[in-house]
């Protein structure tokens, strides 16, 4: 592979820590964050996004992944001799199977783009990789557990480079304690968020998240994957009032979705005292504050197989159906990438509350443009690979799908 230039390029000092690296990543965004305006979507950055053609979970994938890498500029000179970190998508149950298609047919990642990933990213040079996810509460006691609920197998993983582990990052997991992140400018809902030591102890961070759509938030992609970096331990809605609990318990609803609740004190407190209780306003909100203060270096989006109406239609009786867009979209910024993801769907990226996807919901891609994070603007944005025009699979509008 090609090595990614190192001009305009983050870069970490040897006498840098992590903390001041991550810091210095979302300055620019949090320069505006806090008083998002015109002028800040005007100067957020645009990226070049790759698309790929793919229709099968096999041999195709990392050859496919391999030249979309290339075309962004390489991997070696991101992550040779670092740590990366993988938050993978791992919605919700993994024992819910529908038609005889398991999880990573539907509303999970694939695994086959995960071993891909992994494959490409030792083979590049990463000296060490984290694969990440919040996993739902009462299932498993370990991710790998959880993942081969699913059917996968985890000790597979293992070999594919040097040094691939897994966490759950759920509670406390192997750190001794959780990694504060405070979000450059102030914050859109909280000054800061609390999270696994994993997102902090890492050089790169990789958004693995799946092509779907969401009641919340329209759409979810890149920036909505990190939703799942909260622990329910701090985030859930039976954590207590003073410190995280010792295990996961509950959801999200109460503290983060609805804000009913405050999260323990020991975590940094929302910015207004008397916050939003709608979830379509404060979401959207939330995971930009989380991708300005843990900023992602890659964001990569699995979409050859997935679901119209996201994971949550299958546990409210919507109508939902599984489709087979064939696509795989990666890029170096989270929202570019989620705008050109967006638009493969069928939907305008620039769309706010009221039109589709964003019918019920304000738009991240508006928000986390107007923080300085990026640009939704597909006039500014460089697709490289398949054009947006031959790849397109077109997605209902949520508001079709209900009323089965």
């Amino acid at each position: 592979m090609k090595r990614i230039p190192e001009k305009g390029r983050y870069t970490m000092n040897k006498n840098c820590s992590r903390r001041k690296f991550i810091g210095a990543m979302g300055a620019a965004a949090g320069a505006c964050i806090a008083r998002p305006s015109l002028l800040s979507a005007l100067a957020a950055p645009a990226s070049r996004v790759a698309v790929g053609l793919c229709r099968k979970y096999d041999e195709q994938v990392p050859n496919v992944l391999s030249t979309m890498f290339d075309q962004l500029g390489g991997l070696e000179g991101l992550v040779r001799g670092k740590t990366v970190a993988i938050k993978l998508n791992l919605t919700a149950q993994p024992d819910v199977w529908v038609e005889g298609q398991p999880p990573g047919e539907m509303h999970w990642v694939n695994s086959q783009v995960v071993a891909s990933l992994v494959y490409l990213l030792g083979k590049a040079g990463a000296r060490r990789i984290r694969l990440l996810e919040s996993a739902t509460a009462g299932y498993a006691n370990t991710l790998e557990d959880f993942v081969a609920l699913a059917g996968w197998k985890p000790k597979g993983f293992l070999s594919l480079a040097p040094n691939v582990e897994f966490e759950d990052t759920n509670f406390l997991g192997s750190g001794k304690t959780y990694s504060r992140f405070m979000v450059p400018g102030g914050g859109l809902m909280y000054k800061g968020y609390d999270l696994n030591h994993s997102y902090m102890d890492c050089d790169v961070f990789i958004s693995l998240a799946k092509l779907k759509q969401h009641t919340t938030t329209g759409v979810t992609l890149s920036i909505k994957n990190c939703f799942g970096m909260t622990p329910c331990t701090i985030y859930g809605d039976e954590a207590p009032e003073d410190e995280p609990s010792v295990a996961p318990r509950g959801l999200r609803d109460n503290v983060l979705h609805k804000g009913y609740r405050l999260p323990p004190k020991s975590a940094p407190q929302p910015v207004d005292p008397n916050p939003s209780h709608d979830d379509h306003y404060r979401v959207p909100r939330i995971i930009t504050d989380l991708v300005a203060a843990r900023p992602i270096h890659l964001a990569v989006i699995d979409g050859i197989r997935t679901i119209t109406g996201g994971p949550f239609t299958l546990h409210f009786n919507d109508v939902y159906r599984l489709v087979h867009p064939g696509l795989l979209i990666a890029g170096l910024n989270c929202v570019c990438t989620d705008a050109v993801a967006t638009a493969l769907m069928g939907f305008d990226p620039m769309a706010d509350r009221g039109k589709p996807p964003f019918e019920k919901c304000d738009s991240t891609l508006r928000i986390a443009e107007e923080a300085g994070i990026g640009t939704r603007d597909l006039n500014r944005i460089e697709v490289v690979g398949t054009p947006i025009s031959k790849a397109r699979f077109r997605f209902p509008a949520l508001s079709s799908l209900k009323g089965s």
